[in-house]
């Protein structure tokens, strides 16, 4: 079996909900990441074999196949093909792992793999049968084990009763998120993996080049103001400051062969060693990180004390939490250059996001292992291991 490396990882900024972004297509974001790519690793349209993209709203203008149109977009010509998937909010690293499964396997060579979502002009939602805050898209058998259909809010709110969590200790950990993202954007640890964009806002050309949807000076006090998203006051703990932002992004890494990246001359940032994928209880939801973690985890042999590095997706505060308390592991290892209650959550490329976060963040700091887990609707979960070369 061959061995599948990251040769290279960068993400748009993202852009807060009606931003910077609100005049870009979809498909044009979703094309930044594949022209940084080729820029900064000098090869040509040919030697890419697929574009593999993940896409949780893939209606409209995210519609058509955008894995297809992005290289055209991007100025790849019309050789290399590609494939938009959904996983819901793990689609950017399952299409990560299905490219790496792809060269362990021996099928490809060299492939890109990432995924968009601009959730201003697509709303997540639009497509459901009768549009976003629908619940007509499922068949009545979906649910029919259970008393109720339910929503990623309310799994979370459950997550946080189930545990005991209270709204302060959520709120600590989000505070904390958004300290961690600003320490890490002012030593120029982003510096490497987001790729300025330039674009077109209310007719004038501009450049994008930060996160947009970031607060580094949160505090407690401010989150304590905020009203509760899910539940009415004094039954619920997650408001919009504890749960992920809604923003608009894309991100893509260069995925090969040892033996291909040793052709052309690139230096690997870092192996994909392990990849695993669970389904968990669709009322609760979002408990499928930890299963997945211990999954991934059994499959390569190791333990959490093996692991350096963690990124788990901040969709909401008691996500990150549980799997805290489940697995051992120490908060100071995790989403240490903070997470998506920072920087947003742009659903279908999240995932990919994440891997490039460790994958520098690996090479930042000569450190060896990296885990990235993430919940994901109706429940599942997913988990990729990470090693430096």
């Amino acid at each position: 079996m061959k061995n599948a490396v990251i040769v290279d990882a960068v993400r748009t900024p993202f852009g807060k909900r009606g931003g910077s972004f609100r005049d870009t297509h979809p498909q044009d974001l979703a094309a930044e990441p594949l022209k940084a790519l080729r820029e900064r690793n000098g090869f040509e349209p040919e030697t890419i074999e697929d574009v593999i993209y993940g896409c949780v709203t893939p209606v409209d203008e995210q519609g058509l196949n955008i894995a297809r149109l992005a290289p055209m977009v991007a100025g790849w010509g019309d050789i290399v093909p590609g494939v938009q998937l959904n996983r819901m909010c793990g689609s950017g690293q399952q299409a990560s792992n299905f490219a790496a499964a792809n060269v362990m396997a021996g099928q490809h060579d060299v492939l890109v793999a990432g995924g968009v979502e601009h959730m201003t002009r697509v709303p997540m939602g639009s497509d459901g049968a009768d549009g976003a805050d629908s619940s007509d898209s499922l068949t009545d058998t979906y649910f029919e084990h259970f008393d109720e259909v339910t929503h990623q809010g309310e799994g979370a709110e459950r997550i946080a009763e189930e545990y005991g969590f209270s709204r302060e200790q959520l709120d600590e950990l989000a505070v904390d998120s958004q300290r961690r993202w600003g320490e890490a954007w002012d030593e120029g640890r982003y510096d490497d993996q987001i790729v300025p964009v330039e674009t077109e806002l209310d007719g004038e050309e501009v450049v994008v080049e930060q996160d947009e949807h970031p607060r580094p000076g949160t505090d407690l006090e401010t989150l304590s103001e905020l009203p509760l998203s899910f539940r009415e006051e004094g039954e619920g703990r997650h408001h919009p400051g504890n749960s992920s932002g809604i923003v608009d992004g894309s991100a893509a890494l260069l995925i090969a062969s040892e033996e291909a990246a040793e052709e052309h001359g690139w230096d690997p940032m870092a192996r994909i060693v392990q990849t695993e994928v669970v389904g968990v209880d669709p009322i609760t939801m979002l408990k499928g990180p930890i299963p997945a973690t211990e999954g991934v985890l059994e499959k390569a042999d190791m333990t959490v004390g093996d692991i350096d590095l963690f990124e788990v997706n901040e969709a909401f505060a008691s996500v990150v939490a549980a799997w805290l308390e489940e697995t051992g592991a120490s908060w100071e290892d995790v989403n240490v250059n903070g997470g998506a209650i920072a920087h947003g959550h742009p659903l279908g490329a999240t995932g990919a996001m994440l891997m490039t976060k460790l994958a520098h963040e690996l090479e930042r700091t000569g450190q060896d292992t990296a885990l990235s887990t993430m919940c994901i609707g109706f429940g599942q979960g997913i988990a990729t291991i990470l090693e430096r070369v």
